[in-house]
């Protein structure tokens, strides 16, 4: 009976100290995960950033490597200078190329690959290229680029809107309206050529080329007087030009 007594009393020992020591783990886990949940919301109401481990080395050797790799492209883009004053497009293609695998978002790199294209008449890719720095770079020369790049190709009125861009980025620059102009010309869009003609040749007065579309675009309207006096700025730059003097001729009849 005394042994019965003890052996009860022993587990009802055990079974205590067990459940004991369960509480008190039970306890420190929900301490721990309290301190955690106050650490989070304590960087939350900091505005503090996780970041994620990064290895010592790798952070020591990113400056090293990408001096390395800004020194190659650097002088891959000096062999395609080289190579383009050469007149050698396809040797300038190359180290482009190949600079544009060691940094592919090298804007110089793909500026002076475009360059290449848009100069050695393939002009589909120099619009593709252009299209794609313009989605990270809205300048108006990547927009006259493309301009130009479209109107090459003869897609006039893609090229209106590239230039119309590049115009609405850079009003003042009277280069922005001749390049419209023209482009509005290209489109058979004379209304719209007329005035931009127009003020681009107040800024560039001696540009023959500018008044001979000038003068076009009015004939294209209609608009004999302006056209002639078109004609007429030219024959004062030009005496020796025949042609303008047999359509200012042509007027003066019509007249």
């Amino acid at each position: 009976m005394i042994y019965l007594v003890v052996m009860i009393t022993s587990a009802v020992g055990i079974v205590a100290i067990i459940l004991l020591r369960g509480i008190l783990r039970s306890r420190n886990v929900r301490r721990i995960a309290r301190s955690v949940r106050w650490g989070f919301s304590a960087a939350e109401n900091r505005n503090a950033k996780l970041l994620p481990d990064t290895p010592l080395e790798r952070d020591k050797r990113c400056p090293r490597t990408r001096a390395i790799e800004l020194q190659q492209v650097r002088t891959l883009i000096r062999q395609a200078e080289k190579a383009l004053a050469k007149l050698d497009a396809r040797a300038a293609e190359r180290a482009l190329i190949q600079a544009l695998t060691i940094q592919p978002h090298a804007k110089e790199v793909k500026l002076q690959l475009a360059k290449v294209y848009l100069t050695s008449s393939r002009e589909p890719k120099a619009e593709a290229l252009y299209r794609e720095l313009l989605q990270d770079h809205e300048e108006p020369a990547l927009y006259a680029n493309l301009g130009l790049a479209c109107y090459k190709q003869k897609k006039y009125v893609e090229s209106c809107k590239a230039y119309q861009k590049a115009l609405n980025l850079d009003p003042k620059n009277p280069e922005r309206s001749y390049d419209l102009g023209r482009a509005c010309v290209a489109a058979k869009r004379f209304e719209e050529a007329a005035p931009l003609l127009e003020k681009a040749s107040k800024s560039s007065p001696r540009d023959i080329a500018l008044l001979h579309l000038l003068a076009q675009c009015h004939m294209q309207l209609g608009d004999s007087e302006q056209a002639e006096e078109a004609y007429r700025r030219i024959n004062k730059l030009d005496p020796r030009d025949q042609d303008v003097k047999e359509k200012l001729k042509e007027m003066a009849g019509v007249a």
